[in-house]
């Protein structure tokens, strides 16, 4: 049983070449780091360019001259009121994918997830987990690590509210971690690609299992390295291929522009890969990102969750930790 129902706010922003960030949006998120700087609005036409683009050149079927489709992208924020009194704290942001058929004029709808943006994973991995090891002779993790956030996050998928909006349980689609080494399977889906595994578990992987999500590894047709998929239930039988083309051409081309060592990278992942942020031999979009300032700022809004959601609301959320099942 849950000892109190707080109630929860679902809004949505389109993501296109005239995007601004919200107030609430973490600036580290990817969509919203490209919408600065002068270029601003070439950034996000260049990268929107590049997602339809990839779309078209996975649905290749019937679509002989690789424009048939366009991708819409849909920036969905969720904000918790804790003590229901309309003061609000922005908790969860991921992206909803539509496609548009220009053949049949249909407009599709796609998944949610994909990206996945949060306050408190900020809190939980900048301020909590440096703080636990500051003094420690070797790394740990807390046992309660990523408990909470977990339970917000299944709080939010099994609400009313998200039952309302969206169709299917969602997608989040991540990069590979330096850390490990992912070997290629035999096992082959013809949208999502190539299966890889890791030779390990990460904390990453531990921490969205608490969100109640279990992962895959992927790398699709005519990519050079996998993609971690974060899913509930069946992520092959689940969703449709165009559903799945929509996650895969949206998250790679953000993959691209933010890690291009791996991503845009001149050779093609073997059978037994290690990722590497120090690969030299890559290619670069014409897109600008600031990856050092994206790393600092994660401890800012960890500090900030701290002081605004963390420290006023402390003794309702444990309470409400405790007890939610």
């Amino acid at each position: 049983m849950k000892n109190k129902d707080f109630t929860l706010t679902i809004n949505s922003l389109c993501f296109d070449e005239n995007y601004h960030p919200s107030d609430n949006t973490r600036i580290t998120t990817n969509f919203a780091n490209l919408a600065r700087g002068e270029r601003r609005r070439e950034n996000l036409r260049d990268a929107l360019n590049m997602i339809d683009n990839r779309f078209n050149a996975l649905a290749h079927w019937d679509n002989p001259t690789g424009d048939r489709y366009s991708v819409e992208l849909e920036i969905i924020s969720v904000d918790i009121d804790i003590e229901d009194n309309g003061q609000t704290f922005p908790t969860i942001e991921i992206l909803k994918t539509h496609m548009i058929d220009h053949k049949t004029g249909q407009r599709i709808e796609g998944i949610v997830g994909n990206n996945f943006s949060s306050y408190v994973r900020d809190y939980d991995f900048s301020v909590l987990l440096l703080d636990h090891n500051k003094d420690q002779p070797q790394f740990s993790v807390p046992e309660d690590f990523g408990d909470l956030h977990g339970k917000l996050f299944k709080y939010f998928v099994n609400s009313e509210d998200y039952k309302q909006n969206f169709a299917k349980p969602p997608v989040i689609c991540l990069s590979v971690s330096e850390n490990k080494t992912y070997l290629r399977t035999e096992n082959q889906h013809p949208i999502l690609g190539v299966e890889y595994q890791p030779n390990e578990s990460s904390l990453t992987e531990k921490y969205f299992g608490k969100m109640g999500l279990q992962v895959r590894y992927f790398m699709p047709p005519d990519s050079v390295a996998p993609l971690a998929f974060y899913f509930v239930g069946d992520l092959l039988n689940d969703y449709t291929s165009l559903e799945l083309i929509s996650t895969i051409s949206t998250m790679e081309t953000f993959q691209k522009i933010y890690r291009p060592e791996i991503y845009n990278a001149n050779s093609v992942a073997g059978k037994c890969y290690q990722p590497n942020l120090k690969h030299q031999d890559h290619s670069l979009t014409q897109i600008e990102y600031d990856r050092q300032e994206r790393s600092q700022l994660a401890v800012e809004q960890g500090k900030y969750t701290l002081e605004h959601f963390i420290k006023p609301y402390q003794t309702i959320l444990e309470q409400w930790s405790a007890s939610y099942v």
